[in-house]
């Protein structure tokens, strides 16, 4: 596939059968280059680029193709089967809103609509009273943003600032590119919006070598004091927008750093936002990723493993902010509609039900463990192991230089996947790694040692 990193040309792949792998036949499988060449034909580019696995069905933690191959995911489809792909609860509630007859409704109200908000409402932080749904996490992320800047007016006419880190994912969308501050991805938008700031990232090497106990709280006001240098007026903060995590890397801030920021945000009047699209709903072995700061947000948007599979996103909050927006001033024609909803709540009773949020925790020491070892195998190779819960991601760096490599991880993807594992392959010097909550241990540990056996064969070959 054009721009694509892996192979096209069918391979021959050692045959593999073990209780959760099956490799069958060369790999891409026979009838993938048809599907693939007409995705290319027909198809924006920007859509491609993954291996080249042509799904055909996915159940628990298992890909399947047509020609009978099995994959152990550890992707969930980039954080949306937390619950396990097609999972049975999920399956009856699509197959019986389906039997319904009622499919769509606009913002005509339907019981399932009521059911789903109740269930999400209640499941989540007593700060969070109402929400607002949507189809995609960067609808979420927009309308945060407006939130934000519709709470500062009500305080002070200028108050629209909106603070988030340089680098960070929010979505492809306007705003959420402009939260982002890449100007490599966000050229086509042709000017910056004046009132968004960035804040660079506090990666964890920020810090210097020498001190162990390094104030991250003081790197904040440093780096506030540097937006202020540069025009921002605090009185003018609408909100901060934080990841999470850093996506690309499973990279968590520095807890402290986060604490001050709240901290600061509520002296001043703004609002704490979290995009907890992709680590919320037991991905990081509590029910979201910015409870492992120990703060409070405001607003927080979700999506992804909300629904387990159909679009669906929301932004939650307290009253107070949640309803600004003017009676019917804010909706979307797929928002809220009866087969998301009826799925996002059988999702949400799959997690509490299977307990995977603690689930999560307990198989995450597995995880983490596995690759601390790792790393301490291949410390030429493995800079940092980040992550939390059932969450990882591996940073890898170049063995004679010691700098970012992209190139061995991409290697270390395409094996993987020829040997019966999938993993997300970011197109950066990291993997990140993320199976569905619910997968047994052994299943685990049987990826995990797919991973170690493909980077152990990159290196055998003298793979720069």
């Amino acid at each position: 596939m054009a721009g694509s990193d892996f192979i096209r040309t069918p391979q021959s792949v050692p045959l593999i059968r073990t209780k959760y792998r099956r490799i069958r036949t060369m790999i891409p499988a026979p009838g993938s280059l048809s599907i693939l060449n007409d995705l290319e034909k027909y198809e924006s580019r920007s859509m491609h680029g993954q291996m080249p696995v042509v799904w055909d069905k996915a159940e628990g933690f298992s890909v399947f193709d047509a020609c009978g191959n099995q994959w152990i995911d550890f992707t969930s489809t980039i954080f949306v089967a937390n619950a396990g792909h097609s999972n049975p609860g999920v399956i009856r509630a699509i197959r019986g809103q389906l039997d319904r007859k009622l499919l769509h409704t606009y913002v005509f109200a339907s019981g399932v609509r009521a059911k789903f908000l109740k269930k999400l409402i209640e499941s989540t932080p007593k700060q969070f009273q109402k929400a607002f749904l949507l189809s995609a996490g960067t609808e979420a992320t927009e309308c945060a943003l407006k939130l934000m800047r519709m709470h500062g007016r009500t305080i002070r006419k200028s108050k629209l600032a909106v603070i988030s880190f340089r680098g960070a994912m929010h979505g492809r969308t306007m705003a959420a590119e402009m939260l982002k501050g890449n100007p490599g991805t966000a050229s086509w938008i042709g000017y910056s919006d004046p009132n968004i700031y960035h804040l660079p990232v506090p990666y964890p090497w920020a810090a210097p070598a020498s001190k162990k106990n390094y104030d991250w709280g003081r790197h904040f006001e440093r780096d506030m004091n540097a937006l202020k240098k540069n025009g921002l007026d605090f009185r003018d903060i609408a909100g901060f927008m934080i990841e999470s995590y850093l996506g690309w890397g499973a990279i968590f801030y520095p807890r402290e750093y986060i604490q001050r920021m709240a901290e600061f945000a509520a002296r001043f009047n703004g609002l704490l936002a979290f995009d907890d699209i992709q680590g919320g709903f037991g991905r990081t072995g509590k029910l979201f990723a910015y409870q492992h700061y120990g703060v409070k947000p405001d607003l927080l948007c979700l999506g992804k493993a909300m629904s387990g599979s159909l679009p669906l996103s929301a932004v939650i909050g307290p009253s107070s902010i949640m309803d600004l927006p003017g009676t019917g001033s804010m909706s979307s024609t797929h928002s809220a509609n009866p087969l998301s909803c009826a799925a996002g709540l059988a999702t949400l009773y799959a997690i509490e039900e299977g307990g995977l949020v603690k689930e999560s925790y307990r198989k995450g020491k597995i995880l983490h463990s596995f690759l601390n070892a790792l790393k301490s195998r291949y410390s030429d190779r493995i800079g940092y192991v980040f992550g939390k819960g059932m969450l990882a991601g591996v940073i890898f760096k170049d063995p004679a230089e010691g700098k970012p490599d992209s190139s061995f991880p991409t290697k270390v993807c395409e094996r993987a996947m020829q040997k019966g594992l999938l993993l997300v392959h970011t197109g950066r010097e990291s993997i990140k790694i993320g199976p569905p909550l619910m997968i047994p241990d052994d299943a685990l540990l049987e990826g995990l040692r797919v991973l170690e056996e493909s980077m152990e064969e990159i290196i055998a070959e003298g793979t720069p």
